[in-house]
């Protein structure tokens, strides 16, 4: 079954104790719709400037993403330009050119209104919602950022009261929800009416809220990160791909996506931009869902003959 994803597409300068690459492509629709791609059909609704050629469009057709819906608007797109500590746990912007991005307007198909699944990524939350009137989705989800929160927050509750769940890390729901401890932010987050939250916690894996019970999935085990930029979008892409791929969102459903979403962000990163990610396989998806399964196991790891 489709699935839906509005968001940004880019050109990002990362510079990490690891390297630097210059003008790669990123943006957080382009990270979660390569994602989703291994679980799903993904139609992806973006904006890029004339300068965006013919290699990132066939790296993005390659893994069969819809790309009908990518608008291209006079000018440049979108770039953002950052670097990360040491530890790769902080990360300091040095430019953001929003360029064509700044004006963007999802333009939707008719074809659009009909997805089943749909994913609102990290945009205006003015319109998020515009583009969630029009679908209509069985199933929805979205993303915000802080930015949106300190100067939209009103709007962006709005906004959770018509989705079905929220992917956010742990900083920014507890700066959305106004308070200092992240159980207690979900909390107060759920009761805005989401069926689900899923808090991101970098290094220390994610937390799924859900109704009254509580999930928690630990990171995968990554010997030797290199880029972080993208992971939580790939986190999310692999989230819904899943749900998308088994058209179900019931509790142990959502169980196993949170699973799923931690193994693509694992594979994210391990290389700059969609290098690794663009080079898995799905049978190296299912290898480490298992080994991430297995670490979870009280009972220790499964007997495999």
């Amino acid at each position: 079954m489709s699935l839906l994803v509005v968001g940004s597409v880019a050109f990002d300068t990362v510079k990490t104790p690891f390297g630097q690459v210059d003008e790669v492509l990123g943006g957080s629709a382009t990270y979660f719709s390569v994602a989703a791609s291994y679980f799903t059909q993904v139609r992806l609704v973006a904006v890029v400037g004339t300068d965006f050629g013919e290699a990132p469009r066939a790296l993005l057709k390659a893994r069969g993403i819809d790309l009908t819906g990518l608008e291209v608007a006079p000018g440049r797109t979108f770039r953002w330009s950052g670097e990360y500590s040491v530890d790769l746990n902080d990360r300091t912007t040095h430019a953001t050119h929003l360029n064509v991005f700044e004006t963007f307007r999802p333009k939707l198909r008719k074809e659009d209104a009909g997805a089943r699944f749909l994913f609102l990524g990290n945009i205006d939350p003015d319109l998020q919602r515009d583009v969630l009137a029009q679908v209509k989705p069985g199933f929805s989800a979205c993303d915000t950022m802080n930015f949106w929160i300190e100067g939209k927050s009103d709007s962006v509750k709005r906004l959770l009261a018509g989705v079905d769940g929220l992917v956010i890390n742990d900083s920014e729901a507890r700066l959305l929800a106004g308070e200092t401890n992240t159980v207690a932010a979900a909390r107060r987050l759920m009761d805005l009416g989401l069926k689900f939250l899923v808090v991101k916690r970098g290094e220390f894996g994610a937390a799924l809220f859900h109704g009254p019970h509580t999930f928690m999935v630990p990171a995968y085990p990554v010997e030797r990160p290199i880029d972080p930029t993208g992971a939580g979008d790939s986190f999310a892409g692999g989230f819904m791909g899943y749900l998308a791929r088994e058209r179900r969102t019931t509790g142990p459903a959502l169980r196993q996506a949170m699973v799923y979403g931690t193994v693509l962000a694992s594979f994210c990163v391990e290389d700059f931009s969609l290098r690794r990610l663009t080079a898995i396989t799905f049978k190296s998806i299912e290898a480490r869902a298992r080994a991430l399964r297995d670490t979870m196991d009280v009972n220790g790891p499964t007997r495999r003959g």
